[in-house]
């Protein structure tokens, strides 16, 4: 079976949004009571995903019925509708991953007469823009805060940062981060520069974040979050000596190291360090036990992410027997397993062949109160793939989406299974995924459009290929170089021509092209 998604046509799209009108839209206001946002809704600007009907009965009008080349056509299907500021996250938030359509929304609400954006709904369409990097939008949504006195914040920019940062653009990023004073009432604080070096480190320019520390320390009291942040960064990126010296220099100004430094550190010497041949994993795990053995020369305890650490090294190393000794060990101590540290265990058993054995420790996980995430299924399926052993795989899949499961998947989950039965040619079943990540607002991503159109090539499907292909585009994200090249040369192999003339006159227009109310908006184009 085909996937096949149809799109239908502006008179098809008018009569929807007509008997949408004249069904219920209409009938009753839409509304939201928002409850109280949670610590991380704080600290990162962006509010979380709510259950909310009308959220998700307005992002599926908008998903099916929208049409990209005309995006005031939005507006028609929306008319009706009573905006809250709760409703206008919750609905953003269920858009994130189709930028365009994202934006025709914010801008049709901004037009509504009774309704005014919030600083969250500019933080949000700032991120869902920055997102396909569209930087210069982005920036000019922050100035239009500015002068409608809706005042960005720190975490307006801290969204923009972040997406800078990622985007490889770390020099703007910083520029950014000195801007901040020009529209923030306050200056920067501590919190906002650990932000800075924190982002910058998690992307792996820790040289660039250090220089900026070593710049700028003065006028930001250094303290421990600093040179915990700037020892995370030199361990990601293999540099375990330098952050041993920024530990000792941390000793040398008076600045106590706790807990989190030493995992910190503790994580760096075990997860990057190469574990073949014996001789190296036995290095390393001298070299972690010297570490926790100074942890409690110095009064602090290794607690349940030290020990979780240990496990991960066993669990990379495909030592079973002494993963489930040190999760033992744990327990006898009264630490208490988190979920990261069953799915290491669960992950090796799965890694090691030994699929039943991992079962059981989850029956046991739920067994002990501890709820099992995406990522510990996750090892499952991974296992499953490798094997192509897809009934196994479909059966825990269709399990997870049962009621009383605790657990949903997740996008990786999605993309595990949308990559492994295209491979296998299941088409049938990938649509019947497909459909479940579009259902839960997961996605698709980029990544599940790339997978989908790897498989759909490899199993010689060059017209659904291109179909996925234009929407992919159309939604706003830039394919892969590779994935370019793979459908170019399988059309042409395939004498198809004519198909491709008419899929790169596609992508042209799209380049050039979105939309006529958006010409105020300096939009960056696709670049192939």
């Amino acid at each position: 079976m085909a996937l096949r998604v149809r799109r239908p046509s502006r008179c098809m799209s008018s009569f929807v949004a007509l008997k949408l009108r004249s069904f219920s839209i209409t009938q009753r206001l839409f509304s939201s009571i928002p409850p109280p946002p949670d610590d991380d809704a704080l600290s990162t600007g962006l509010p979380s995903l709510q259950p909310s009907y009308d959220a998700d009965l307005i992002s599926k009008i908008l998903l099916e019925h929208h049409n990209p080349f005309h995006a005031m056509e939005s507006s028609l299907q929306l008319n009706g509708i009573a905006l809250s500021s709760h409703l206008v996250h919750q609905t953003l938030l269920r858009l994130r991953n189709v930028s365009k359509i994202a934006l025709c929304f914010f801008l049709w609400a901004k037009d509504q007469t009774h309704h005014t954006h919030d600083v969250f709904s500019y933080n949000l369409i700032i991120d869902i823009l920055a997102k396909v990097r569209q930087f210069d939008v982005a920036w000019q949504f922050i100035i239009e805060m500015d002068q409608n006195s809706v005042k960005p914040t720190s975490a307006t920019f801290r969204v923009l940062i972040r997406r800078l940062v990622s985007a490889g653009l770390t020099r703007q990023a910083v520029r950014a981060f000195d801007d901040m004073g020009c529209f923030v009432e306050k200056d920067a604080d501590s919190d906002d520069f650990c932000y800075l070096l924190d982002t910058l480190s998690k992307y792996g320019y820790v040289k660039l974040a250090s220089q900026i520390f070593n710049q700028r320390k003065f006028k930001f009291d250094a303290n421990t979050k600093m040179y915990t942040i700037l020892i995370y960064g030199w361990c990601k990126i293999n540099r375990v000596g330098i952050a041993e010296r920024l530990l000792g220099e941390m000793a040398e100004r008076g600045i106590e190291a706790n807990v989190v430094t030493y995992n910190v550190l503790l994580d760096g010497i075990c997860r990057r360090a190469s574990l073949h041949p014996e001789d190296r994993f036995e290095r390393t795990i001298r070299n972690a036990e010297k570490l926790l053995d100074e942890m409690r020369q110095r009064g602090i305890e290794p607690d349940v992410t030290s020990y979780s650490i240990i496990i991960h090294v066993y669990s990379r190393a495909h030592k079973p027997e002494l993963t489930l000794d040190k999760l033992r060990t744990m327990k006898d101590k009264g630490i208490w397993p988190t979920v990261a540290a069953y799915t290491s265990v669960v992950k090796c058993l799965c890694s090691c062949g030994r699929l039943e054995d991992a079962e059981g420790l989850v029956l046991d996980m739920v067994k002990d109160g501890v709820s099992p995430s995406a990522a510990t299924y996750n090892c499952f399926f991974k296992e499953y793939r490798g094997r192509k052993d897809s009934d196994n795989a479909l059966r825990l899949y269709r399990k997870m989406k049962e009621e009383e499961y605790s657990c949903l998947p997740d996008m990786h989950t999605y993309n595990i299974l949308v990559g492994m039965f295209a491979k296998l040619n299941r088409m049938e079943i990938v649509q019947e995924i497909w459909d479940d990540m579009k259902a839960s607002g997961a996605g698709p991503d980029l990544d599940s459009y790339t997978l989908l159109i790897h498989g759909l090539c490899n199993n010689r499907k060059w017209r659904q290929a291109c179909h996925f292909f234009v929407e992919m585009i159309e939604k706003g994200y830039l394919p892969q170089k590779i994935t370019f090249e793979t459908l170019y040369r399988g059309l042409i192999q395939s004498d198809m021509l004519k198909t491709w003339r008419r899929l790169k006159k596609k992508l042209e227009e799209e380049s050039t092209t979105f939309g006529s109310e958006f010409e105020h908006y300096h939009f960056m184009p696709y670049r192939r």
